[in-house]
Order: C-alpha cells, then sequence, then structure tokens
C-alpha cells in the first residue's frame, strides 16, 4: 500500500444514522475505476447498499470517469457488486429485516495488499432531536479542547 492512497469517507453517515455493526467487502471494479479512486476522485455521500437476490450491490457510488481511459472507460454511477461471505451476508440480511435498519457504505480505502475494499456499516436512521444532541456534544468538546490550550 503507498503512502498516497486516499480514503474516502462518508461524513454524512456517522451524522444521519446510529451504526450498530460494520463490515469490511471487496468491490468488484474495473481498472479506470481503481486509478480514479487512487487519485482520490469518488464520492459515497448518495451511495447505499441492496441485495439483488443472494447478492450485495452499492448503488450510485460515484467514480469520475478517468480521461485517459478512452473507449475502456467507466459508466461514474453504475451498479458495483460487493464482495462478502456467505454468513456475512446472512447476517445483514437477518438485521435488514428489522424495521428502521439499511446499509450504508462509511468508507472507500486500499487494503495493505492494495485492493479496493469498503467499510459497511447496518445502521438505523437518527431523529432530529439526536442529531442536535451530537452537535451539542460535538460543540462541547470543542470548547472544553480551546480552554485547555
Amino acid at each position: 500500500m503507498t503512502a498516497s492512497a486516499p480514503v474516502i469517507k462518508n461524513r454524512k453517515a456517522s451524522f444521519e444514522y446510529h451504526l450498530l455493526q460494520s463490515f469490511t467487502a471487496g468491490v468488484v471494479l474495473t481498472g479506470s475505476e481503481v486509478k480514479s479512486i487512487r487519485n482520490g476522485e469518488a464520492n459515497l455521500g448518495d451511495a447505499y447498499c441492496v441485495f439483488e437476490g443472494n447478492e450485495l450491490f452499492i448503488l450510485n457510488l460515484y467514480i469520475k470517469e478517468l480521461k485517459e481511459a478512452s473507449y475502456l472507460n467507466h459508466e461514474p454511477k453504475r451498479p458495483r457488486k460487493l464482495l462478502l461471505n456467505k454468513t456475512e451476508l446472512k447476517k445483514i440480511s437477518g438485521k435488514l429485516k428489522e424495521k428502521g435498519t439499511t446499509i450504508i457504505p462509511v468508507q472507500l480505502f486500499f487494503s495493505e495488499k492494495g485492493l479496493v475494499k469498503i467499510e459497511i456499516a447496518v445502521g438505523k436512521g437518527k431523529k432530529n432531536f439526536d442529531k442536535r444532541e451530537d452537535v451539542k456534544k460535538r460543540d462541547a468538546e470543542r470548547d472544553m479542547r480551546r480552554a485547555q490550550s
């Protein structure tokens, strides 16, 4: 793994959802997609995961087209298959049976072997008062750090 390999995070994930359990999955990508991710040109903001049959796919994951790829280029928001064990897929599908749960992509990164991995989490949506409490806690912690220094 190179030192310059970026980690692409979904900043809204922990603010919008209570993250219950996380999993690390491989992603089926083309070469031009890997190069774009290595350049840091991907966005997890609108991405979400769905089951199609017994397979898990990520939809709306934006990976910018690579200019140098010419006719071998990819579609920026095509559905991409996630690679997980059968036991992990069963755990996730079992958790999705609960009301209000969903699968949220948290971050996209390169593994030690140089493979693209995505961290996904099963989560429940937060209510507005939960979000306000999180903002209050974050502001209080920031004020405490400022007072100490």
